[in-house]
This record gives C-alpha cells, sequence and structure tokens, in this order.
C-alpha cells in the first residue's frame, strides 16, 4: 500500500507519497520517477517520503514552503524523530539513490553526495501535519505498471517535440533558400537591365554619328 498526500502551499498541488512500511519502501526505490525527490531524516529511522515534481519544476529549486511540508511529513512519520526536536531532513533525486544486494530491506545510499541536500526542522508543527494527514488518500498501485506507462508516455512526447524541431529546422532552412533564390533573381535582373541601359546608349551615340556624317553629304 502507498499512502498518497497533497501540499497545498504551492499551485497547481505538489504530489507527494510513502511507502507504509520498508518492503513497500523497496517497491518505491524500484520504481520511482526520474521527476521523483526522494526525503528522509538524517541519521535515523523514517519513512521514506517522495515528492512528484511538475513539469519545468527542479529537485534544486524547491519551493520554501513545499520543502517545510515535506519536511515536517518526514519528521511525523519517523519514530524517533517525531519525538525530538532540531532535526536534520536529507533529500535527493531519485536518480541519486543507491541500492546493492547487501543492504538491508529499505535502506539505500547515494551515487554522489554532492547531490544531497538538508533541510533543518526545529519543532513539529501539528497544524502542518494535520492539514496534510487530512488529504491522506491510501492505495494499491501496480508501480512496475506505472513506471512503464509513464516512461512510454515520456519517449512518445520526446518524438513529438523532436518531429516538432525537425520540422521547424526544415522550415527554416526552407525560407533562406527561398531568400537566396530570390536574391539570385533579383541579381539577374538588375544585370539585365543593366545591360540593356548600356545598349541603349550605345545605339544613341551611333544615331548622332550617323546624324552627323549626313550634315556633311
Amino acid at each position: 500500500m502507498v499512502l498518497y498526500f497533497t501540499s497545498n502551499v504551492v499551485s497547481p498541488s505538489a504530489l507527494v507519497y510513502m511507502g507504509k512500511d520498508k518492503f513497500e519502501n523497496e517497491d518505491l526505490i524500484k520504481h520511482g520517477f526520474e521527476e521523483d525527490v526522494w526525503f528522509h531524516v538524517d541519521k535515523l529511522s523514517s519513512a521514506h517520503v517522495y515528492l512528484r515534481l511538475g513539469p519545468e519544476q527542479t529537485w534544486d529549486n524547491i519551493p520554501e514552503p513545499l520543502l517545510d511540508d515535506l519536511a515536517q511529513l518526514v519528521k511525523a512519520n519517523s519514530i524517533d524523530g517525531n519525538k525530538k526536536n532540531n532535526l536534520t531532513i536529507i533529500y535527493t533525486p531519485w536518480s541519486n539513490l543507491k541500492k546493492t544486494g547487501d543492504m538491508d530491506v529499505g535502506q539505500v545510499s547515494f551515487k554522489k553526495n554532492n547531490l544531497v541536500k538538508r533541510v533543518y526542522v526545529a519543532e513539529r508543527i501539528n497544524e502542518t501535519v494535520n492539514r496534510l494527514n487530512k488529504t491522506k488518500v491510501e492505495k494499491f498501485p501496480d508501480l512496475a505498471q506505472e513506471k512503464a506507462d509513464h516512461e512510454r508516455t515520456g519517449r512518445r512526447q520526446q518524438r513529438q517535440k523532436d518531429q516538432e524541431r525537425q520540422q521547424k529546422e526544415f522550415d527554416q532552412i526552407q525560407q533562406l533558400k527561398q531568400k537566396a533564390s530570390e536574391r539570385s533573381y533579383a541579381s539577374i535582373f538588375d544585370n539585365a537591365d543593366m545591360k540593356g541601359a548600356s545598349n541603349y546608349r550605345n545605339m544613341d551615340h551611333d544615331g548622332d554619328a550617323e546624324a552627323f556624317e549626313e550634315d556633311f553629304m
């Protein structure tokens, strides 16, 4: 079972989710999305809480009110952390999570430590925790199928973007060719006009000479 929460401190609302126990955490680790951000209490046992970023959002620029919501939810779902003040919550992109065969169930490490950020929690704020808990929904999703569908949709959208980009590049090339062709035709007509004008001037001079000769005949 997966627990889903909604944070309304940002617009549009943010989707937050977590596993009910360490075994479900394993599935979440395995089937996370590229746009997921993982949260956990530093150096203490806690729920694995995930934020699913929306389009154009980045993990290193999460709004502070949303970070506070995530931190409070993580703290509230830590047996030891919920009882303590002055905690640190760590978070990192799902793609930075590292899982090896010798780790315990639900345990993870990081591929790159420099991709781990921290947020400080002074104390539990019941108002925040209660607000989030009111949005809680329990579901039994097929995580593997959800991820497969999401990746398939992503590939289709990427193909569409690539096609649009290629079409735009093709149109730009055609416009450049058209402009080059127009300049070429203009140059031809300009040369033709200059040649015609030159011939006209030569004819005028020839006529004057003939008239001059006739005057003396």
